[in-house]
């Protein structure tokens, strides 16, 4: 669908602001646990599944309100749900720094999956769809590439601060930052109104609308594509570093090198950017799904080479990259930007909820099999799987 009209006055400050937020929002509440799980079992005495499955709660819960957030934004704005959203981050970070028991703990984080479901990347590319007309691709690009950086600076800070302050103090810390810097850029710089009254209608705009896409073709392999790339994805995730540990890498350089992941998403987001004017959206999808796959073998076989895993790093890192930024863009792609929140929400659900899935299943797997190799080689099979479902996505035929 061709882009209508053009875009209003001051819609960069939004993307700044944003890139700035979305770096301490992801950071603070997606990459820290990885850090400070291991201590929290250990101060309430409970078991790494128990530990972990309150982080999984808390991606389960992002996913379900990911459709209604998304709906939420395309009619009254992003403002305020994102400010809330920060808002509730810094209040629930705080409780998770004093929660001593696990039903405490699967509480803040049950509370914690809606801060997320209101504050990450699905929630602001559908705050800039209501202020980018043109070019909202472009804006979905650079907003990416300042996100890329959060591992790469929420790692190493909260290993710090939990190292100097213990990782109740560091949690505060984090809360306060989300208070001090992505609550007021929310409230000052987003967008305070949705779509315009008498705008055409979205394709997932009301309860027959939505039924008609969950009908399409399209919409189920698409959906199906994103849900198993996020699936490997987010197993990936929580086991990189025991994969490269039982590689033979000590700790501190497995550490070292998983952190070369978050530049790697950037750069291959700075390599979509470049490329944009040349290949679409789609062709982009097909190239990064099927680089993930090949990262995953490589890193199967590498046998403890840390070149073999540097190359990893790079397919792996640049894949994920470019797939944030197909997952904003390939549905305005085929269904057209009106009602883009309310349509990216309901497509982002079970991609979501396969996110809290991925953990789990990872360790299912582990815990059957005995060693990582055999996991990374499921992943493997994912990775193809979801390649495959996204050309017939996009090969069979676009709406006009």
């Amino acid at each position: 669908m061709p882009e209508a009209g053009g875009n209003p006055p001051g819609r960069w400050r939004s993307v700044a602001a944003l890139g700035v937020t979305q770096v301490v929002s992801w950071g603070s509440l997606y990459y820290s646990f990885a850090v400070v799980m291991e201590a929290v079992g250990r101060d309430m005495g409970a078991s790494a599944p128990v530990t972990v499955g309150a982080y999984s709660v808390a991606l389960l819960v992002s996913g379900l309100v990911a459709a209604p957030v998304g709906r939420h934004i395309d009619r009254h704005g992003a403002r305020n749900a994102m400010t809330a959203g920060s808002a509730c981050a810094a209040l629930l970070l705080a409780a998770f720094s004093q929660v001593s028991n696990a039903v405490a703990l699967y509480a803040v984080w049950a509370g914690l999956g809606l801060a997320m479901g209101l504050t990450l990347y699905e929630p602001a590319f559908a705050s800039l769809a209501l202020v980018f007309r043109a070019d909202l691709r472009k804006a979905i690009t650079i907003l990416t590439l300042a996100g890329g950086f959060a591992s790469t600076v929420f790692w190493p800070l909260t290993q710090w601060l939990a190292t100097s302050l213990g990782w109740r103090d560091a949690v505060l810390v984090l809360a306060a930052i989300n208070l001090a810097v992505c609550v007021p850029l929310h409230a000052l710089f987003l967008p305070a109104t949705g779509r315009p009254a008498g705008s055409p209608a979205g394709a997932a705009d009301d309860a027959a609308g939505r039924a008609r896409l969950v009908r399409d073709p399209h919409f189920r392999w698409l959906a199906f594509a994103f849900t198993g790339n996020m699936l490997a994805f987010a197993a990936m995730g929580l086991h990189l570093l025991a994969m490269l540990q039982e590689q033979g890498f000590t700790p501190a350089t497995a550490a070292w090198l998983a952190a070369l992941v978050g530049p790697m998403q950037v750069a291959g987001r700075i390599v979509e950017f470049a490329f944009a004017h040349r290949a679409s959206p789609s062709l982009a999808g097909e190239i990064a799904l099927f680089a993930f796959p090949v990262s995953i073998l490589i890193l199967a076989f590498a046998g403890g080479s840390t070149g073999a895993v540097v190359a990893f790093a790079v397919l792996y890192g640049a894949s994920n990259g470019v797939m944030t930024i197909v997952r904003g863009t390939v549905p305005a792609e085929i269904w057209g930007r009106e009602g883009y929140g309310g349509l990216t929400g309901l497509m982002a659900t079970p991609v979501l909820l396969a996110r809290a899935a991925g953990p789990f299943a990872a360790a299912g797997i582990l815990s059957l099999a005995g060693g990582y190799r055999a996991v990374s080689l499921a992943i493997a099979v994912i990775g193809v799987v979801s390649w495959a479902a996204f050309a017939m996505a996009v090969r069979s035929g676009r709406k006009p």
